[in-house]
C-alpha cells in the first residue's frame, strides 16, 4: 500500500488522470456538487467543496493526509482554497507536499522567446494575472506557515476526450493563423507523471514548467489530426479576420516557447508523449 494520502481540491481532468495511474493511493477529491457522480475506473473519496466554508468531515482526516493537489482556478478575489484553507493546510501533522496548478500564462508574451522558470512574469491579460496573483497568495502563506508549496506552470493539455481530433470529429475546430505564433501543450498522462515524481521527491519552494518539446503553431496541429483521421482540414483563418470570441481571441496573445528542462533534470521524467505528433497519433490508435 503507497503512503500517499491525497486530498484534491479540485477533481477534474488532471487529478483523475494523476488517481487513475496509482490505483493504490488513498484519495479525497472535492466536488461542488453535494451528491457528486462517480467516476468509473478511479477510487476516490468525495467531498462536497464550494470555496465558502472548510469541507465537511476535513478535520476528522487531517492526520491522514499526506499530499494536497490545488487545481481549482482562482477568482477575481483571489484563490479560495488559499484563502479558505491556507491556515487549515499549515496545522496537517504528516504533510509532505503541497502542489498548486498555475499556467504558462503567467509569463506573458515573449515574442516568441522561451520562457524558464526565472523569467519574469508580466500576464497580458487578466486570467494570467489572476493566476500570478494566486501563486504570490500562495507563497506567502507558505513562507509564513512553512508550508511545502511546489508550483507548476501548464500550457494546453490534451489526451483521451480531450483534443484536438474529437474537436475535428465534431466539426468544431479552426486553423487560426497569426505568423510566427507558437502554443505550447503537454499530454495529461506525462503531467501525471510530473507530478507524481515531485511528490516522490519533494523540494518545497520549487516552481516547474510543464510542456512537451515541440512548441508548434496551433494550425500545424489542427492539420495533423486532420491526416490522422484521413479528413480535409478546416480552411486557413487570418487572426486578423477571423470570427472569435474574445476569450478565444486571447490565447493569441501570448506567443513564447517554455523550456521543459527543470522537470527532466530535476524530477528525472521522461516524456512518454514529447511531441504532439507522438500523443496525437497515440490517441488516434485509440479511437
Amino acid at each position: 500500500m503507497s503512503d500517499i494520502r491525497l486530498f484534491c481540491f479540485g477533481f477534474g481532468y488532471t487529478a483523475q488522470e494523476l488517481v487513475r495511474q496509482h490505483s493504490d493511493w488513498q484519495v479525497w477529491g472535492t466536488s461542488r456538487d453535494a451528491a457528486p457522480s462517480g467516476h468509473g475506473d478511479i477510487s476516490v473519496e468525495s467531498v462536497f467543496f464550494d470555496g465558502s466554508a472548510v469541507p465537511a468531515g476535513f478535520f476528522a482526516i487531517a492526520d491522514q493526509i499526506s499530499h494536497v493537489l490545488i487545481s481549482i482556478p482562482p477568482t477575481e478575489q483571489g484563490d479560495p482554497v488559499c484563502s479558505l484553507m491556507g491556515k487549515q493546510l499549515a496545522r496537517l501533522k504528516n504533510l509532505k507536499w503541497l502542489g498548486y496548478l498555475s499556467t504558462t500564462g503567467v509569463y506573458g508574451d515573449l515574442q516568441g522567446a522561451t520562457a524558464t522558470e526565472d523569467t519574469p512574469c508580466y500576464p497580458s491579460g487578466p486570467r494570467g494575472q489572476r493566476r500570478l496573483d494566486a501563486e504570490n497568495q500562495w507563497r506567502s502563506v507558505a513562507d509564513n506557515a512553512d508550508l511545502p508549496l511546489h508550483i507548476f506552470r501548464l500550457p494546453g493539455i490534451y489526451g483521451p476526450g480531450r483534443n484536438q481530433l474529437l474537436t475535428l470529429k465534431a466539426g468544431k475546430a479552426h486553423r487560426i493563423v497569426k505568423e510566427g505564433h507558437v502554443f505550447s501543450r503537454i499530454h495529461v498522462a506525462d503531467l501525471a507523471r510530473i507530478l507524481a515524481a515531485s511528490m516522490k521527491n519533494p523540494d518545497p519552494g520549487r516552481v516547474y514548467n510543464v510542456a512537451d518539446d515541440l512548441s508548434a503553431p496551433p494550425q500545424d496541429v489542427v492539420a495533423y489530426a486532420a491526416e490522422l483521421l484521413n479528413i480535409s482540414p478546416p480552411p486557413l483563418q487570418n487572426i486578423e479576420t477571423a470570427d472569435l470570441s474574445p476569450m478565444a481571441r486571447s490565447f493569441y496573445q501570448d506567443n513564447k516557447i517554455v523550456s521543459n528542462r527543470r522537470i527532466k533534470s530535476e524530477l528525472g521524467v521522461s516524456l512518454s508523449f514529447p511531441t504532439y505528433k507522438i500523443g496525437l497519433k497515440d490517441l488516434s490508435q485509440k479511437l
